[in-house]
C-alpha cells in the first residue's frame, strides 16, 4: 500500500507553513516548512504548540 501524504490543518506564520499529518504508525504529527527560496527548513514535532513555537522563532538565513 503506498504511504499517503495528506496534510490537514494548514496555518501560515511567516514564511512557515505548518501542516498535520498521520505518520506510519498512525500516530498525529506535525510538519514545520520554510517556504522561503532556498533556506530548505523543515521540522517534525508531536505538538501543533511546538511546531507554532519554531514556526515563530524561524530566521532564514537566506536573503
Amino acid at each position: 500500500m503506498p504511504a499517503r501524504d495528506n496534510f490537514h490543518s494548514l496555518m501560515r506564520i511567516g514564511p512557515v507553513q505548518i501542516g498535520t499529518y498521520r505518520d506510519r504508525y498512525g500516530r498525529t504529527k506535525h510538519a514545520a516548512v520554510c517556504m522561503a527560496d532556498r533556506c530548505g527548513w523543515s521540522a517534525d514535532f508531536s505538538s501543533r504548540s511546538a511546531a507554532q513555537l519554531a514556526a515563530r522563532t524561524h530566521r532564514c538565513t537566506v536573503r
